[in-house]
């Protein structure tokens, strides 16, 4: 397949190990992105074809249309296929490849909490060291392309039971009425993952709970993998906890 075209550096680039996890684990977060104005785009490192519902073709075309719904770009990558992910060097290299040739500014990726699908906390994983490598100049495999250095690297829960249990989050409020219609709508996009399930239920429910704890209708939690860094306390508005 051919990959999408190449964005203007800065904003966001998602990676997922299967068609549908970006739109059911952080889809709300690319809805609020988008419509504010910042660029998004996907990587989707399977075509899910190892799932019980849904051939590969369908499952990639599902995937397109969510993304369009979501105002974002899309390209599929082969990481072994699904349910085959293996942590090795040559593919981190080739995940940082594109982390230089799409140049974002954050990148958000399916956390480590390794009690999920194996696919997932793998993938995270190597996202995770391919941010780095991106940043080397003496890879060799890498040098036709600018070093780049990321800002932010946040990773996403694709289940409740793949939330950290410790360490910092960070809250997206994505309770718009717009942001929650095209959210929904990305994520009933997927219909033949329906059949297993009612995800997208699912999905809200959690971002409604998050929400409630928080004191807005819907929200998503997003966990950084390193400190976050603020020059100064204005833009820290509020907490969760209303004291």
């Amino acid at each position: 397949m051919k990959p999408a075209p190449k964005k203007e550096s800065g904003g966001v680039l998602a990676f997922g190990a299967h068609p549908d996890d970006i739109e059911f684990g952080c889809g709300g977060v690319i809805a609020h992105e988008t419509a504010a104005g910042r660029s998004a785009q996907f990587v989707i490192c399977s075509q899910g074809e190892s799932a019980t519902n849904g051939l590969p073709a369908k499952r990639v075309e599902e995937a397109r249309h969510a993304a369009a719904l979501l105002g974002a770009t899309v390209e599929f990558i082969h990481l072994g296929g699904d349910a085959h992910f293996d942590v090795n060097a040559a593919q981190v290299i080739e995940l940082a490849g594109i982390l230089r040739r799409v140049a974002p500014r954050v990148v958000l990726a399916p956390t480590l909490v390794e009690n999920q699908h194996p696919d997932h906390a793998k993938l995270g994983r190597m996202v995770r060291d391919a941010t780095r490598v991106a940043r080397y100049g003496g890879v060799k495999e890498l040098r036709e392309a600018a070093p780049h250095a990321i800002d932010l690297l946040l990773f996403f829960a694709v289940t409740s039971g793949a939330e950290p249990k410790d360490g910092a989050r960070i809250l997206i409020d994505v309770s718009s009425p717009k942001v929650m219609a095209t959210w929904r709508a990305a994520m009933e996009a997927h219909v033949t993952q329906r059949q297993t399930r009612e995800y997208s239920e699912l999905q809200l429910t959690r971002a409604r709970l998050h929400g409630l704890n928080a004191g807005v209708p819907y929200a998503i939690p997003l966990w950084p993998n390193d400190d976050l860094v603020f020059d100064s306390l204005e833009p820290l508005r509020r907490a969760s906890r209303r004291f």
